[in-house]
């Protein structure tokens, strides 16, 4: 399964940025990406493994629960 990069902006708006076979190749230009985005740029950075184009379009909007807090 491909690894795909995509910026993620307000309104769940999806910009494809590049796909990758490997991990390492993939995370490698997420990170490269973060670090040139500008402030100026709206949207994340986010690296998704997935069947396809779609299935990761599908995961990256879908809202995740927050994860249990600690004791306090």
């Amino acid at each position: 399964m491909p690894y795909y990069i995509y910026r993620v902006k307000p309104f769940a708006q999806l910009e494809k940025l590049a796909t990758f076979d490997a991990f390492t190749e993939a995370s490698a230009q997420a990170k490269t990406l973060r670090a040139a985005q500008s402030g100026g740029t709206p949207g994340k950075i986010k690296l998704m493994f997935a069947e396809n184009e779609l299935h990761a379009q599908d995961l990256l909007c879908q809202v995740r629960d927050a994860p249990p807090r600690g004791d306090e």
